[in-house]
């Protein structure tokens, strides 16, 4: 009467133990993705980088609409996307980016911060300044108070908002 509990108990403990190790094997594929596309994009080889970011994000969709690892990598992506010009695929990412963040660690979080100064960034170069002055300016807000006014992200949103 007690081998088919312990065959079930069993059974569940390895079920259990398969499954922790699926999440830690994506987490690993996320981790090495995003550490490839991070090298090819500092090293200039974009077209690497975008690929290398965009399985990183397909990692990342697996893990939930709250992990930072899919904010972090909508965020890269659409950075690369700026860089090179394309401003109408950066928007969403990097608006899904900031939601993200808001929703999983609140408005004032300084991940936010960095959130809202990218989109800035975005909408500044694209010349959208209306759209880009308000988002610097709760960016450095945000920054102040959690940071601290000497720390170098209140200085990059002060300079953005300049």
């Amino acid at each position: 009467m007690t081998r088919p509990r312990t065959s079930c108990l069993l059974l569940a403990a390895l079920t259990l133990a398969l499954a922790v190790q699926a999440a830690c094997n994506k987490g690993a594929r996320w981790e090495k993705a995003n550490h490839a596309g991070m090298k090819a994009y500092k090293e200039g080889r974009y077209s690497e980088a975008e690929r290398h970011w965009a399985a990183a994000l397909k990692e990342a969709e697996a893990f939930g609409e709250e992990d930072q690892r899919l904010a972090t990598s909508l965020n890269n992506l659409a950075a690369l996307y700026v860089d090179q010009g394309r401003y109408a695929e950066a928007e969403p990412l990097y608006k899904r980016s900031l939601a993200i963040r808001e929703n999983a660690l609140g408005p004032k979080h300084p991940d936010v911060a960095g959130s809202l100064n990218n989109l800035g960034v975005l909408y500044r170069a694209q010349g959208k300044y209306p759209q880009a002055e308000p988002l610097f300016k709760r960016s450095l807000a945000i920054a102040e108070k959690a940071l601290g006014p000497d720390h170098r992200d209140v200085a990059t949103s002060l300079n953005n908002l300049a």
